[in-house]
């Protein structure tokens, strides 16, 4: 029988949180294969994974981004996991509460960054203001972790595959 999340939380009144995602090399129909057993969750280094909606792993960000470490797809027995797709479809975005855009300084996004996606361009007058290289973003969700402002959010690029993050 296959459970639909975005059902589920239409039936909920549509609360969903934006810092939960599914897991990494998944797409909409993981909850197809996936039997919530919890190894992916148990496995995850990073402690990223943790038991969501309908007891399914889910993403958050809170703590810590991935660093596609490939444990949780090791230890999972079932059809869940496809490395040849792209591992998120999600990008950083940087909202308007965001420190530097408010004069303030702040980098803690671009410290994180491993792949070098957010850059803060020098502004005369100013502090640096942040720009994410969306071809270089991987959606791992270390700029999230860090942002004392909350201010980065995961989004699916406009062309991308239709994904509600």
């Amino acid at each position: 029988m296959s459970v639909s999340l975005a059902r589920r939380s239409f039936l909920r009144g549509g609360r969903t949180l934006s810092a939960e995602h599914r897991p990494p090399w998944t797409d909409e129909s993981f909850t197809d294969a996936c039997v919530r057993c919890g190894d992916c969750i148990d496995a995850c280094p990073e402690d990223v994974l943790f038991r969501g909606d309908g007891g399914f792993p889910q993403i958050r960000f809170q703590d810590d981004g991935c660093t596609f470490c490939e444990e949780c797809v090791r230890v999972c027995k079932e059809p869940v996991f496809d490395l040849t797709r792209e591992a998120f479809s999600w990008r950083a975005q940087v909202s308007d509460h965001c420190l530097a855009l408010a004069n303030i300084h702040c980098q803690s996004c671009q410290d994180a960054c491993e792949p070098d996606a957010i850059r803060f361009a020098p502004s005369p007058g100013h502090v640096p203001t942040p720009h994410v290289a969306l071809d270089d973003c991987t959606g791992c969700g270390a700029c999230v972790a860090v942002c004392p402002q909350e201010a980065i959010e995961l989004v699916v690029p406009v062309g991308k595959e239709t994904d509600h993050v």
